[in-house]
Formats: structure tokens, C-alpha cells, sequence
């Protein structure tokens, strides 16, 4: 069945939302924030991580960097493109009016707890390259993966930063849907080179979620996010300058 990876890992989102409420109704908001902060170390380490295995190679026992002359360009264009459509606002906007349908005007957190979780369990490659093997070979295996690590980001960031948590799994359900269902056409871009980049530049934005948590918001990070298209781009041109 082509999607089901994505309906287990919208579905995993959800579940893990729920037991996230139910555990963090039996903590105080000291505890919240202390949960809080080590969520957001975690996140920005695993963004760390990520951006420097792209970013540092082994060649005879030297290590290596590369990819540099890619992020300054495509975080410094992407920025301008996304300060320009606003991506945040648009989010906001959508949180908000979650918030209204669900009617929860009385929880502060809500649209900064639905942006921070869509913005940490969607970006990155094992979105993108599990919708692909989804869509064209049926092996949801990469994103049942995701799904697990999901559940486990959902239960402790809906505990600390409340149920808006909970509605990350309808960005994850459109971008891995629509991924999926164009997987043929996407799948010949999506080089070796090009998952590196949208690997490194997807792992810096999640960082960037890491900061945001720690310190209040600081960077707008969705209006960062044509960063990651791209870094795809990057790769392709790349490639037609070293084949031409």
C-alpha cells in the first residue's frame, strides 16, 4: 500500500502527543522547563551531528571538509526567498486557526508548540528518502524507523510545550504524502550528493529548533526552509556543469 509509511508515522505522532499530555499533567512547570531544556540539547545535537557527518570526510587519514560554498549560498538566497513569502507567518496562521478549531484559546503555548514539533520531526532526509522508497518500491521500513524516533520527540515536547504538539502530524502527513505520491519524479534528483546537502542544510534547521527552545525564539526558522530545496538544486546544477 503506497502511504503507508506516512499514515504510521502521522499516526505514531498522535499517539505519542497523547501519552506526552497525559504525562505532563502529572508534573509541575518546574519540571516542564528543566524537560524542556533538555530537549532542546538533544535536538540541537542531533543537528550537530547530522550537519558535521555531511560536512567532514576521511581521505587518507585526513579529514576533510566540503560543502561549504553550497550552505553559505543556499541559507543566504533561502533566507531572502522565505523573509519574502513570510513561510513562519503562514504556519503561525494555520496553528492558529487549529488552536480555534480545537478550541484552545486558553493554552498560551499552542502555535509555538505545533511550529517548534512540525519543524523538528519534518525536516531532514529520512522524510524525504523514506516518501521516495515508499512511494516507488512499497518499503515503508525507513519511515516505521522514523516513526519510532517520532513518537519518542512527541511524547516529551507535547509534556513540556503542551497538545499543539499533537498537530505536527498534519505537515508530516502532507509533505511525506505529497514526497510519496510524486516519489517517480522526484527520485532521479535525489543524487548521492543531493541527500548529503539537503541532509547537512536539514540538519542545521533542526539546530536551529535546538536554539530556539533554549532561548526563546531567536530565528524564524520555517522562513529558512527553501534553504533545503535549494541545496537540492545545488547538486543537480552540479552535476550538469561536470557533465557538460
Amino acid at each position: 500500500m503506497i502511504g503507508l509509511g506516512t499514515v504510521i508515522n502521522a499516526a505514531a505522532i498522535i499517539m505519542g502527543g497523547l501519552v506526552g499530555m497525559l504525562f505532563g499533567k502529572r508534573i509541575t512547570e518546574r519540571f516542564q522547563t528543566a524537560l524542556t531544556n533538555g530537549v532542546a540539547v538533544c535536538v540541537m545535537f542531533i543537528g550537530i551531528s547530522g550537519a558535521l557527518g555531511e560536512m567532514f570526510t576521511v581521505r587518507n587519514g585526513k579529514l576533510e571538509s566540503g560543502g561549504t560554498m553550497m550552505m553559505i549560498g543556499c541559507f543566504a538566497v533561502g533566507a531572502v526567498i522565505g523573509e519574502l513569502i513570510n513561510i513562519e507567518k503562514h504556519i503561525e496562521r494555520f496553528g492558529e486557526w487549529l488552536k480555534r478549531k480545537t478550541k484552545s484559546d486558553s493554552d498560551l503555548g499552542f502555535v509555538n508548540g505545533f511550529v517548534t514539533s512540525s519543524l523538528t520531526v519534518c525536516i531532514g532526509a529520512m522524510a524525504v528518502v523514506g516518501a521516495i522508497k515508499d512511494g516507488i518500491e512499497h518499503d515503508y521500513s525507513v519511515l516505521a524507523a522514523k516513526a519510532v524516533l517520532d513518537f519518542i520527540i512527541i511524547v516529551i515536547m507535547t509534556a513540556s510545550m503542551g497538545k499543539g504538539c499533537i498537530f505536527s502530524a498534519i505537515p508530516v502527513a502532507v509533505f511525506q504524502g505529497i514526497v510519496t505520491l510524486a516519489a517517480r519524479f522526484i527520485e532521479p534528483v535525489m543524487t548521492e550528493t543531493a541527500l548529503s546537502y539537503l541532509s547537512m542544510t536539514g540538519s542545521m534547521l533542526i539546530f536551529c529548533v535546538g536554539v530556539n527552545l533554549l532561548w526563546s525564539k531567536k530565528i524564524r526558522v520555517a522562513n529558512l526552509l527553501p534553504t533545503i530545496f535549494l541545496a537540492v538544486l545545488w547538486a543537480f546544477a552540479e552535476k550538469l556543469i561536470q557533465n557538460s
